[in-house]
C-alpha cells in the first residue's frame, strides 16, 4: 500500500499448490505499509530438486514451469475495518470477496501480476543435503536438553553456539510442521477427488443399468408379441384341420346332396382318404390345395 491512500487486498495463487506453501495467501495491506509473504517448498520436492541439481547442475533447475499469480484490489473503509477485528471473520470476508471478483459479480478493478519461478540452490543447502541424505518429512527432529547449570557455566562462544543450535532445531521443527500440513492438504485433496470420481462412476453405472433395463423390457414385449402370433396361427391351423376332417366325414356319409362333385369324390376315394389322414397328413393337405 505504499503508492496509495487506500487499503489493498491481495491474494496469492500458484500453479503447484501441492508443492508450495504460501503464508499468508491473502490479506489486507494498510496505506504506507508492507506485507511479508513466506513461500516454502515442500521437503519432498526440495529433495527432488537437489538431486537434479547434483546430477545436472543449475541447468537441471532452469526449466521450471511453476508460476505464481498475485491479485490485488482496493477495498472501502468498512471492509478495511475488519483488519483490526477477528482474523477468522476477515479471512472469510476476503474469500467471499475474491469469489465474487473472479466470477464477475463485482465491478471493482482487479490487478494481476504473474511471477515465474526460478529455483536456485545455495551451496550450504546442497552440502546439508549431501551430509544428511536420509532426512525426510517423516523424521521428527530431536531436541537435546540443556540444564540451567550448564548454561551458567558457558562462555560467550558456547552460548552463541547453543543459540545457533537451538535456532537450527527450531527451523527443523517448523519445516516438519509445514511438511505435515502439506501432507494433510494433499490427502484431503486426494480424498475429495476420489469422492468425486466415485460419484461419477455410480451415476454412470446407474444410467447404464436403466438403459439396459429399458432394452430388455422392449425385447420381452416383442418376444411376447411373437409368441401370441404363433399361438394364433396354430389355433387357425387346428380349426382349419377340424373343418377339413368334418367335411371329409360328411362327404363320406353321403349327407351332403348339395355338393355332388365333392360328395362323389369323397365317396369314391373313402379308403384312400382314410389312409392318408391317419398315416400321411401331408398328401391330404395337397389334395385340399388342388381343390
Amino acid at each position: 500500500g505504499g503508492g496509495t491512500d487506500e487499503y489493498i487486498a491481495f491474494k496469492v495463487k500458484t500453479t503447484q499448490p501441492r508443492r508450495y506453501l504460501v503464508r499468508p495467501n491473502q490479506g489486507l495491506i494498510a496505506p504506507g505499509s508492507a506485507e511479508t509473504i513466506s513461500i516454502l517448498l515442500v521437503e519432498k520436492d526440495k529433495q527432488v530438486l537437489l538431486q537434479s541439481y547434483e546430477r545436472l547442475g543449475q541447468s537441471g533447475l532452469d526449466h521450471s514451469k511453476d508460476k505464481f499469480l498475485v491479485q490485488s484490489c482496493t477495498v472501502d473503509k468498512s471492509f478495511a475495518a475488519k483488519k483490526s477485528g477477528d482474523q477468522t471473520e476477515l479471512y472469510d470476508a476476503l474469500t467471499t470477496m475474491w469469489n465474487s471478483l473472479t466470477s464477475g459479480g463485482s465491478t471493482t478493478p482487479l490487478h494481476n501480476k504473474k511471477l515465474h519461478v526460478r529455483h536456485v540452490v545455495q551451496e550450504s543447502s546442497a552440502a546439508a543435503s549431501r551430509a544428511a541424505p536420509s532426512s525426510s518429512a517423516g523424521a521428527v527432529p530431536k531436541l537435546e536438553k540443556t540444564s540451567n547449570s550448564n548454561v551458567k557455566d558457558m562462555t560467550q562462544d558456547q552460548l552463541a553456539s547453543e543459540i545457533t543450535n537451538l535456532r537450527r532445531k527450531y527451523d527443523e521443527l517448523v519445516s516438519f510442521s509445514v511438511n505435515l500440513t502439506a501432507e494433510r492438504d494433499i490427502l484431503s485433496n486426494t480424498l475429495e477427488q476420489t469422492k468425486r470420481d466415485y460419484n461419477r462412476e455410480m451415476a454412470a453405472r446407474s444410467a447404464l443399468e436403466n438403459k439396459q433395463g429399458g432394452g430388455s423390457s422392449r425385447g420381452s414385449g416383442s418376444g411376447a408379441g411373437g409368441k401370441s402370433m404363433t399361438s394364433s396361427l396354430m389355433q387357425l391351423m387346428v380349426v382349419g384341420l377340424a373343418c377339413f376332417l368334418a367335411g371329409v366325414r360328411i362327404g363320406a356319409s353321403g349327407n351332403a346332396p348339395h355338393l355332388p362333385v365333392v360328395g362323389n369324390f369323397f365317396a369314391e376315394n373313402v379308403p384312400v382318404v382314410n389312409a392318408v389322414v391317419e398315416d400321411e397328413p401331408a398328401p391330404a393337405e395337397q389334395g385340399g390345395e388342388e381343390l
